[in-house]
């Protein structure tokens, strides 16, 4: 976990429990965490912040969804890693969020170790 610490992960999520939930998870591994609350501000910020190592993506969110959003980010920063999360998790989604440009996919609810293990395979 050491090889963590310090890294920026931009959590883009709307529902505040999840985002909590993410934030506080990251923290107990020594990360540094920025939020969104939706596709919008996390193209922003990922434009304007060349220190984000990762994006958490949520996929349902209001105004543009993390599809879209993962497009627009991959334009800019191509080898920026992103994991889609989302509680729809339906057969094909995976697929579906690989296909939109994600390097990775986790269903919620999401266990901790799951999380780590997908957090340390994009950041080696």
């Amino acid at each position: 976990m050491s090889k963590l610490k310090n890294k920026t992960i931009l959590v883009v999520e709307d529902e505040e429990f999840n985002r909590i939930y993410f934030e506080e998870l990251l923290h107990q591994i020594n990360c540094k965490v920025i939020v969104a609350s939706n596709g919008m501000e996390a193209i922003e910020l990922c434009q304007k912040n060349a220190k984000i190592d990762l994006v958490l993506m949520d996929i349902k969110m209001p105004l543009m969804n993390g599809y879209e959003a993962t497009k627009a980010i991959k334009k800019t920063r191509p080898d920026l890693p992103i994991i889609a999360q989302t509680a729809f998790a339906l057969l094909g989604d995976k697929k579906k969020s690989l296909d939109n440009g994600c390097d990775d996919y986790v269903a919620k609810p999401v266990k901790k170790d799951v999380l780590i293990k997908l957090i340390n395979k994009h950041l080696q």
